[in-house]
């Protein structure tokens, strides 16, 4: 099962908050548009966001995730992440608000590991 790996994010108020400089930049680094960076963890009891907000995790138990999905939207599209299916955000709709995520992203390929991770969280909120 999945436990940990490497994750980039941002809210959604984040990236619609934006300029057209940031998106442009975007397209070649996603570092300007996901400035959380971190550590995820899949725990029995928690989804933890490590240094999510200077050097303090997100933990979100079970109850504060509300949904999972993984798909281009209008804040984070194919342009940006790639025309691969495989460099779709992780989108999580929690008691925080809507978060975005990459895990293990893959700059130069635009891949990522989120249809495993959606896979896994699926599991554990079932």
């Amino acid at each position: 099962m999945i436990s940990s790996a490497e994750y980039a994010g941002a809210y959604a108020t984040e990236l619609e908050a934006a300029t057209a400089g940031d998106r442009t930049a975007g397209g070649i680094s996603q570092k300007v548009l996901f400035r959380h960076r971190g550590t995820i963890e899949l725990t029995p009891d928690q989804l933890v966001l490590n240094d999510w907000s200077v050097g303090r995790p997100l933990r979100l138990p079970r109850s504060a995730v509300l949904g999972i999905t993984r798909t281009y939207t209008d804040l984070y599209g194919r342009f940006i992440g790639g025309l691969l299916n495989s460099g779709k955000p992780l989108i999580v709709d929690t008691t925080e608000g809507r978060l975005y995520l990459l895990i293990d992203h893959r700059g130069f390929m635009e891949t990522n590991r989120n249809k495993a991770w959606e896979e896994a969280i699926r599991a554990w909120l079932a």
